[in-house]
């Protein structure tokens, strides 16, 4: 079996991406703008709504090794992975847009709280359902790449492309909020719930539709036979034991859980957005309506200025990760972004204290290209992890005989969700340190501006998107310093694994 063979055309790689576009869509508008909208448009309580998504959120990082367990276990007719992406993905669509339903605008919880209980129930419903069809589709789908190709640069290729491609589905929900935020006066738009409803609208029908591609455009190639029960050994260790005794795996998982700090560049912006600057002409002697119109565009550019700087350095670093890979391992291209995104949120974090504490508006836009370096960790996170997931994959099945695909996978999948619920948690924790309560601040139906907050305040919730996860990815980059499947060593598992599968008689296509 020759190691170096291609096994993918161009179409397959294309049709797989664009398929991660769609799911990248639906996930980035939950993942990003839920808790915006439970507590701007819903006005549910901060204690609540970090309950519900911290809770749900940890129990569905945990489902992902049990999914993956049982994927590992059973083969269709029709495949190992595909056919859980196709039973999940319309729950799944149809889910993003009930969980985005105004019952704000519909029942008026304000102004009845006694259907706040109602509100709540149907948020937790919604929301839990949501993340179990999200799970029984996401842990197979990014198990697919592991099987289309035994290649692991190809391997690597495909993971590049296919998650920059998902991250440009992920930013479609920001520019649609952008647009929808900063144009809300002209396009008559008054409601942030009706704003929200566009979006889903647009992000559901879409993101199913790309979504499916893979159940139709993939071939599942590397189909390791399960053993046979009785053939299996007694003493032989369990799969999740397994996958703990495989020590690069935990390091790549360590990694993963230290880094969570980087999905506030995507969970916290909005946030920072409302409650940190703003930027726009003085409100003095504006109506009511021209200062909602102000305030609204400024919560636009702010969250524009960070949600774009976020999804072009990691852009940017993704499209350059195909050409890293060729002259330096997966290991020094972590630590050296890592080390850079530290270095550059220090300078972001004094450029935006300055410009909060002087109220010097245009100092803010000065942080724009060190954010973007301070964001070049996610591109090259988001992509390099998943290679060296499916690297480790290879370190077991060349160590042990066995391959578990999904489960190894899904260990990846759990890291994303535990680092997303850790990071969706402290942004509701960080308005209870700072004691800010948005019900406070639209009391009486006037909108409170950003500069009557205090310094404190407005610091603090910038620090979510400042030296924070530069501190995150400080930390994240200790574990990568031991982890050693590269150079030689990563070309001598890949032919002794060909060898080892020519022996077993397994033909790959």
């Amino acid at each position: 079996m020759d190691e170096n063979k291609k096994y993918l055309g161009k179409k397959e790689i294309w049709l797989y991406s664009v398929a991660a576009l769609g799911q990248g869509m639906m996930y980035a508008i939950m993942s990003g703008y839920i808790t915006d909208f439970y507590l701007q448009v819903l006005h549910l309580g901060l204690p609540f709504v970090l309950i519900l998504t911290f809770v749900s959120r940890f129990w569905d990082a945990v489902n992902d090794p049990i999914v993956g367990s049982i994927v590992d276990r059973h083969t269709t007719k029709w495949g190992k992975f595909k056919p859980y992406v196709a039973f999940s993905a319309l729950p799944m669509a149809v889910l993003t847009f009930l969980m985005f339903f105004d019952w704000g605008g519909a029942l008026d919880i304000k102004a009845h709280p006694e259907v706040a209980v109602g509100a709540m129930v149907y948020a937790t419903v919604t929301y839990v359902l949501w993340d179990m069809a999200y799970t029984v589709g996401d842990v197979p789908f990014w198990s697919l790449p592991n099987v289309m190709t035994p290649n692991p640069d190809e391997r690597g290729q495909l993971f590049s492309l296919s998650r920059t491609i998902n991250s440009i589905g992920s930013a479609i929900p920001t520019v649609l909020f952008t647009i929808l935020f900063g144009f809300a006066g002209k396009l008559g738009i008054k409601s942030d719930g009706t704003k929200y409803l566009i979006i889903v609208s647009f992000v559901s029908i879409l993101g199913l539709a790309l979504y499916m591609i893979s159940c139709f455009a993939v071939k599942e190639r590397v189909l390791i036979p399960n053993m046979p029960k009785e053939k299996k050994d007694p003493n032989e260790p369990s799969v999740l034991k397994r996958l703990l005794q495989c020590r690069p795996l935990m390091l790549v998982v360590t990694m993963g859980i230290l880094a969570s700090g980087r999905y506030l560049m995507g969970a916290a912006s909005v946030h920072v957005a409302r409650y940190a600057f703003y930027i726009g002409k003085s409100t003095e002697g504006l109506t009511p309506d021209e200062i909602n119109a102000a305030v609204s565009s400024s919560i636009s550019l702010v969250n524009l200025v960070l949600t774009g700087c976020s999804a072009v350095g990691m852009f940017g670093t993704m499209l350059l990760l195909p050409r890293l890979y060729k002259k330096y391992d997966y290991k020094t291209i972590v630590v050296f972004a890592c080390l850079a995104g530290f270095g550059a949120s220090l300078i972001t974090t004094v450029l935006g204290v300055i410009s909060i504490v002087k109220d010097v508006r245009l100092l803010f836009f000065f942080c724009i290209p060190f954010i973007l370096v301070q964001c070049v960790p996610l591109g090259v996170l988001n992509v390099t992890s998943y290679a060296m997931v499916g690297d480790c994959l290879d370190y077991l099945e060349w160590k042990t005989g066995y391959r578990d695909n999904a489960l190894g996978s899904a260990c990846q999948t759990f890291v994303n969700k535990l680092s997303n619920a850790l990071a969706t948690g402290f942004v509701i924790i960080m308005y209870i340190i700072i004691g800010l309560d948005p019900k406070d601040t639209m009391a009486n139906g006037a909108v409170k501006l950003v500069t009557d907050l205090s310094h404190i305040q407005r610091v603090g919730m910038f620090s979510l998107v400042s030296i924070v996860p530069g501190l995150s990815m400080l930390v994240c980059a200790i574990p990568v310093f031991f982890y050693d499947i590269s150079g030689e060593k990563k070309k001598r598992i890949t032919a002794e694994l060909a060898q080892m599968r020519q022996a077993k008689g397994i033909t790959i296509e």
